[in-house]
């Protein structure tokens, strides 16, 4: 799913709810299966280049600046499908996930659930070892 011109491109962008800070909620679901694989954030120039490229793109709020999902760790993600919520302010994106979406280097960022005693519990297995994909940088 690309909307490369410029036009419809900015329509749609124009009626997204951007909160105070610019950025809008985007929640990252795999095609597919339909699981949920992580949250993030985008502005205006992340979601349009996303639409523009079809290869998802968000903000990062701690580094300031763009964040091509898979620039360093290869575990890229191609858009597939496009949502938004009623109030207009949460995007969904469904997506062909290469690889791993979490960091921790599981499928997904929702692999914990809490324990009996209070604690979160990691419920999903490391399928690659953050090393490798990060090398001493994670």
């Amino acid at each position: 799913m690309e909307f490369k011109d410029k036009f419809t491109r900015e329509q749609l962008l124009d009626a997204v709810n951007f909160n105070a800070d610019g950025l809008i909620c985007a929640i990252a679901q795999d095609h597919s299966t339909k699981n949920i694989l992580m949250v993030a954030w985008m502005n205006r120039e992340a979601l349009d280049e996303t639409l523009k490229s079809g290869q998802v793109v968000y903000y990062s709020r701690s580094r300031q600046a763009l964040w091509r999902k898979g620039e360093s760790s290869g575990q890229t993600q191609q858009l597939v499908d496009l949502r938004i919520d009623c109030d207009k302010d949460a995007v969904l994106l469904g997506i062909l996930q290469t690889g791993v979406a979490c960091h921790t280097g599981r499928a997904s960022c929702f692999s914990w659930a809490p324990t009996e005693n209070g604690h979160w519990e990691a419920v999903e297995p490391v399928l690659i070892e953050p090393k490798t994909l990060y090398g001493d940088k994670q």
